[in-house]
């Protein structure tokens, strides 16, 4: 078990066995959430994947009782006593079994005297808690820390398998932890469990409905921004990413007015704002942003201890003569994208790879947003008591290394506005990503009083966040913003070291739309180009090498066309000879003109 960090006071820690029975034992295959999260699990760190929360202890609890109420849970929920076979290095697992009894241990860490901050300290507990991984064919799905003072049990700080739960489970966990402790019962499960989800996924109608959903992700894919954030400074695929926090009254009743102005809800508002500065930050006219908890819309799901967690792709084309005039169409796109969010992750992914392939893109999930702020008691620690709650204030915390370059979580919306953002510094420094929250604030405000123009010069003066500059060198290709001489540098790094020369050829009459990248690559027809270790002079090998060095690369789209030339590429070619020539992405074979 990972260790605490350390504490004055700390007396000790002792490890309890807790035993649970009354369930029943069922064996059947995962469901595409588990599925989805599995992968992920044996993909990424524990730390980033495994999720955690802090549940209090109403005062005069005992340890006993505590511990009875976490063994009520177990036997109530079939999630808790799920493991998934599996063997280390082998196919990821495709069936899960559920146990009718077992145990599980506690960890309890007794203090002669709290830190100043115990909430603080009890969220540090469950974070450490994180960066252990679950062993999915054996491990009980929580690893339970008790801080304790004098024996006295005053905080459970906990770390969940991502397998099993999600933070909107976690969440209804935590409520039913808080009833039992209270000595009310708890009415009967009516939520299916995850056998039931895998059964209705696996019936026709489930099986139409993911292929409804791939088809939906197959549209955004092909049309969409293949990044939100193509500029200057992007790049990698992970970033080490500090946190910040909003707590804004001002936010809170801002969004109710809106709300209250428009006819809306007060989600959708959130949701549509966001986008619409999201998109004014990154100079784009469609938001593409993952919402992750978007499959728990409909009442039978809404309290299911489960991993249901998969992400809802939004498309928002922002270009609309006023906000109004946006948000009619926002709550519609949203629950397009709602409805379908549960699919097999594997065909996605398939299908992510096929799509990205012939497009000559690269998928980039790096834009998140997640509104967690319906679900009654999620990430309780995140929240703080709102009687002291201050007309705006910003505060900074621990940073993550993300997949990402903006995420935001939003905790809660009335009466205050609570949520915190994680921006990628190189593009968001400390002061832009400042800018970003105060400007959603502002932005809020505007609408609540009336319809705001989206020009871009009206909403830089209504939120203070500019539009990101980017040179001469950027144009936008095929909906992407596209930097010719990245794409350059990147064919001539795949294809180790060749000269290349990237143009833009103008669609009719200059139209976007029509608009096609070429690359123009060098070849030596003195030597034997066929015995290259990076291939033959072909567009397919070209596409193919280009592919696999885009993650990381969000200015780069692959040419349309690749065409090799006789010697160092120089344009217009008309004086060279032409060796081949072709897209690269179909059967089409290349034209030879040796």
């Amino acid at each position: 078990m990972t260790a605490a960090p350390a504490a004055d006071g700390v007396t000790g820690a002792r490890t309890l066995t807790v035993r649970y029975a009354g369930g029943g034992a069922r064996r059947g295959p995962v469901t595409m959430g588990q599925a989805n999260m599995i992968r992920c699990i044996l993909r990424d760190e524990p730390g980033s994947i495994n999720i955690h929360d802090v549940w209090p202890v109403p005062e005069g609890t005992g340890m006993d009782r505590v511990l009875a109420a976490l063994a009520e849970l177990a036997a109530r929920h079939e999630a808790l006593r799920t493991t998934f076979p599996y063997q280390d290095g082998g196919p990821a697992p495709a069936e899960q079994v559920v146990a009718p009894a077992g145990a599980f241990t506690v960890t309890v860490l007794d203090h002669d005297e709290l830190p100043e901050d115990p909430d603080a300290y009890a969220e540090a507990v469950a974070r450490s808690a994180r960066d252990t991984r679950f062993r999915l064919d054996l491990d009980f799905p929580l690893r339970l820390r008790i801080v304790a003072l004098g024996g006295r049990p005053v905080r459970v700080a906990l770390a969940a398998s991502h397998a099993v739960t999600d933070g909107s489970a976690l969440g209804v966990l935590r409520d039913e932890w808080l009833t039992l402790l209270s000595g009310e019962p708890l009415p009967p499960v009516t939520s299916p469990t995850p056998l039931d989800l895998a059964a209705e996924e696996n019936t026709p109608a489930g099986r139409r409905r993911s292929a409804a959903s791939l088809a939906h992700w197959e549209r955004i894919l092909r049309t969409g921004p293949q990044a939100m954030f193509a500029e200057d400074g992007a790049a990698g695929t992970e970033t080490d990413t500090p946190g910040l926090t909003l707590r804004s009254a001002r936010g809170g009743r801002a969004l109710t007015a809106a709300a209250r102005r428009t006819g809306a809800l007060p989600g959708t508002v959130l949701l549509t704002a966001w986008c619409v500065l999201t998109a004014h930050r990154a100079g784009q006219s469609v938001c593409v942003a993952a919402v992750p908890t978007s499959n728990r819309f409909l009442p039978k799901l809404a309290r299911s201890v489960s991993t249901l967690s998969q992400d809802a792709l939004l498309g928002l084309d922002v270009r609309a003569p006023s906000f109004d005039a946006l948000l009619a169409k926002a709550w519609g796109a949203a629950m397009n994208a709602y409805r379908h969010s549960r699919f097999d992750a594997l065909d996605l992914w398939e299908l992510i790879g096929r799509v990205t392939t012939e497009r000559g893109s690269q998928f980039a999930r790096d834009a998140v947003f997640n509104d967690i702020s319906a679900l009654a008691g999620t990430l309780a620690a995140a929240a703080a008591p709102d009687e002291d709650a201050p007309e705006l204030e910003i505060g900074w915390n621990e940073g993550l290394s993300l997949p990402t370059r903006l995420l935001t979580f939003v905790y809660e919306t009335e009466p205050v506005l609570r949520l915190a953002t994680w921006a990628d510094p190189a593009l968001f420094p400390r002061t832009a990503a400042e800018d970003l929250a105060t400007g959603l604030v502002r932005l809020l405000e505007a609408v609540a009083e009336a319809d705001v123009p989206l020009d871009a010069p009206g909403l830089t003066g209504v939120t203070g966040v500019r539009p990101v500059a980017r040179g001469p060198e950027w144009t936008r290709v095929d909906g992407c913003w596209v930097s010719p001489a990245a794409v350059a540098a990147a064919l001539t790094d795949a294809l180790r070291g060749r000269p290349v020369e990237v143009v833009v050829e103008e669609g009719p009459g200059g139209e976007e739309s029509g608009r096609r990248l070429v690359a123009y690559v060098g070849a030596d027809v003195g030597a034997d180009e066929r015995a290259r270790p990076d291939g033959a002079s072909t567009p397919e090998a070209a596409h193919t090498a280009l592919m696999g060095v885009l993650p990381g690369r969000p200015g780069v789209l692959a040419p349309h066309r690749y065409v090799f030339v006789e010697g160092t590429p120089r344009h217009p070619v008309a004086a060279q000879r032409i060796l081949s020539e072709g897209t690269g992405r179909s059967r089409e074979m290349p034209h030879d003109h040796r």
